[in-house]
């Protein structure tokens, strides 16, 4: 693996902090979520970031981080925030990176609505909404502002119907 770096994209609820987590573990190499990195950086949660000093602080903050964890010289297995390819030249930044591959992980909206639907009060953009159709509607119009960013990684890998271990192995054989 030397020092790859396999930098899972996708919209919240798509299994990137899941997948992540066994890949690394199946590969024998460090997972770090990026939201938890910035998290730790701050000292304080993502909601309470953006509450005090906005998004755009949040997202120089999420791009200073991106690029400090791409730097380091051990391989790893990174989990991107949804927004994250979608600001500043994040995605260019990353496919330019020698050392990196990125897999978008697609799932539809049925999919990711149903996950989100069940962990909603964790889920600071979709805690208010209280009906299914009504998140389904907010990830619609998401999925087509954010899919010309996703589209753009270098592996397209679709979830729907796939236990994490299917996926781990799909990941695997693309990376031998």
């Amino acid at each position: 693996m030397n020092s790859t770096k396999i930098i899972l994209i996708g919209y919240m609820g798509s299994g990137k902090s899941v997948i992540g987590s066994k890949l690394s573990e199946a590969l024998g190499i460090q997972f770090i979520d990026l939201d938890d990195a910035i998290e730790s950086a701050e000292g304080t949660v993502i909601s309470k970031i953006f509450e005090s000093k906005g998004e755009l602080y949040f997202r120089q903050l999420e791009r200073k981080c991106l690029e400090q964890l791409l730097e380091l010289p051990e391989p790893m297995v990174l989990s991107l925030g949804g927004g994250t390819p979608c600001y500043y030249d994040n995605i260019e930044f990353i496919l330019q990176q020698k050392s990196a591959k990125s897999f978008y992980l697609n799932a539809n909206i049925n999919t990711l609505s149903q996950r989100l639907f069940e962990e909603k009060a964790a889920r600071p953009m979709i805690a208010h909404l209280t009906h299914l159709e009504e998140i389904k509607e907010f990830i619609g119009k998401h999925l087509f502002e954010r899919n010309p960013f996703y589209q753009k990684a270098t592996h397209k890998i679709s979830t729907d119907h796939k236990t994490v271990a299917e996926l781990v192995t799909e990941i695997k054989s693309i990376l031998s």
